[in-house]
């Protein structure tokens, strides 16, 4: 069994422009960091140019799927049916994504067959992460 799951999204990007401009996503989620999804849009979506990935807690975007949640630079929140808005904060500005529910719940449960929610520790190699820490301090 892989210990990596990807998924393709279609993100509508909400600009300032009355435009809503669809850009391909990769919602990525790896068994070996277990507490984290990734997603990355790449380089022709993007304003620099180049693939930008963005990772953040599994938890947000489960419970962002119901319900707003999130503080820092990623936020999620349900918007109207079958709608989920992410936003991504950064110095450089705010971008907004809508993808659909039923894309992101599906991503979800397909993680929680390799990862079950509430058992992400029982993945973690703690004596590797410790080595790799040390390794260059030694």
């Amino acid at each position: 069994m892989s210990t990596v799951i990807e998924q393709a999204v279609q993100a509508r990007l909400v600009a300032n422009e009355p435009k809503v401009e669809s850009v391909p996503a990769t919602l990525r989620y790896d068994r070996e960091d277990p507490f984290a999804v990734r997603m990355a849009f790449p380089a022709p979506a993007t304003l620099e140019g180049i693939e930008v990935s963005w990772a953040f807690a599994r938890e947000l975007l489960e419970t962002g799927v119901d319900a707003p949640t999130g503080m820092g630079d990623v936020r999620v929140r349900p918007y109207g049916f079958d709608r989920t808005v992410v936003e991504f904060h950064a110095a450089e500005g705010t971008a907004i994504v809508h993808i659909r529910t039923s894309e992101l719940r599906r991503f979800l449960r397909r993680t929680a067959a390799l990862v079950p929610a509430g058992r992400e520790h029982l993945f973690l190699d703690m004596d590797h992460d410790l080595a790799e820490l040390l390794r260059d301090a030694l």
